[in-house]
């Protein structure tokens, strides 16, 4: 299947969705970043955009050449209440870094805004709002195509993001970091895909938190509460490229392993391949990923579901389908490996004799009130 250099006129979010076009997101950046030496962990605030222009770049890079047709902005908790004076400056500047490389293929600009460090402590919702709100006034500046309101774990937050982000007359889109169990004020994932759409959201969905296998049983959710409430949306995943089956409520934050020992989780590029097909079967047409989720997962999502698409990504010409590749290796045993059913049945192995295959959350969550 042939390659193909982005259009020059770009189509907008929904009407690539009305037309049940796949739209891929794009990945990790907090963590991919805090990797490679250029974000903090536990902040996980995004300076780098103007401390480090280049490597954010260089990212955005990565996911257009793997597929994505959205560069998300990295202004992920760049509200003033974690960045304080320098917000404005990391926003202006993520959406430059974002827009320069839209332009370079067929991919759209998603401003980003998530959830606030206020909400639990005192839950100003006129506080709350106004730190959104100053976020768009940049994002309607510097016109992004659409809105993202991403990892939002208590609905009414998002609501009132929502409800920010409609004043602009660009489309949004909402996803909370909730896995089945529902949101912290035990609303269920389908309740929650209800209320984002009656406050404006166009399209809803879950990011971060979870891993793919966990993440698409909570769209089903939503996707079920939507039908059942005679509501429409269109639906969008974006999970972690972590496994994690042993997550309690709070999600891979709870797990023993976060941050910094989670790299025996991370989901193969085939892993992901089947979560991008089990993604679309259930009717998700704007698939992508979350922490954990690098180029390469991107990439398996924009080759497995290059028949629906109709081309590969750039970066497929460096990787043959399904490794047949490995047809020109030169051990026998490694060259029989050249063949999908290989891979798709593989069960790999950790290579730790006394490694666990699964951990207890630190804490329990319950409630928060």
């Amino acid at each position: 299947m042939a390659r193909v250099v982005g259009e020059r006129v770009k189509k907008g979010i929904l009407e690539r969705l009305n037309s049940g076009e796949v739209v891929i997101g794009d990945g990790s950046f907090v963590f991919t970043l805090e990797k490679r030496g250029y974000v903090k962990a536990g902040l996980w605030t995004p300076e780098a955009s103007v401390e480090y222009p280049e490597a954010v770049r260089q990212l955005h890079m990565e996911y257009l050449r793997a597929g994505s047709n959205v560069m998300q902005t990295f202004t992920f908790f760049g509200g003033k209440d974690k960045l304080e004076s320098k917000w404005k400056d990391v926003n202006e500047a993520s959406c430059d870094l974002a827009r320069e490389v839209a332009e370079k293929g067929n991919a759209l600009v998603a401003g980003g805004i998530s959830q606030t460090s206020l909400y639990k402590s005192h839950k100003n919702k006129l506080e709350i709002k106004e730190i959104f709100q100053q976020q768009l006034e940049i994002f309607t500046r510097k016109n992004v195509d659409f809105l993202i309101a991403e990892y939002f774990e208590y609905c009414e937050e998002a609501v009132w993001a929502v409800e920010v982000l409609k004043e602009s007359g660009k489309p949004v889109a909402t996803t909370m970091c909730i896995g089945p169990e529902g949101d912290m004020h035990n609303l269920t994932p389908g309740e929650c895909a209800i209320r984002l759409v009656k406050a404006g959201a166009s399209i809803v969905g879950v990011n971060c938190r979870f891993g793919p296998t966990i993440s698409l049983a909570t769209v089903k959710l939503m996707k079920e509460g939507l039908e059942a409430s005679g509501l429409k949306a269109h639906l969008m995943v974006q999970s972690l490229g972590f496994h994690t089956p042993d997550c309690g409520k709070g999600g891979f934050v709870d797990l023993p392993q976060y941050p910094f020992g989670l790299e025996p989780r991370v989901a193969t590029r085939w892993d992901i391949q089947k979560y991008a097909r089990e993604a679309y079967n259930l009717g998700v047409r704007y698939i992508g990923g979350c922490c954990g989720f690098e180029p390469y997962h991107i990439r398996a999502i924009a080759e497995e579901l290059a028949p629906e698409r109709g081309f590969l990504p750039d970066a497929s010409e460096k990787h043959d389908s399904w490794g047949s590749g490995l047809s020109m290796h030169t051990k026998p045993w490694v060259r029989a490996r050249a063949q999908k059913e290989y891979w798709k049945n593989l069960l790999p192995a950790s290579g730790r004799p006394y490694f666990p295959s699964l951990s207890k959350p630190d804490g329990l969550r319950m409630p928060e009130k």
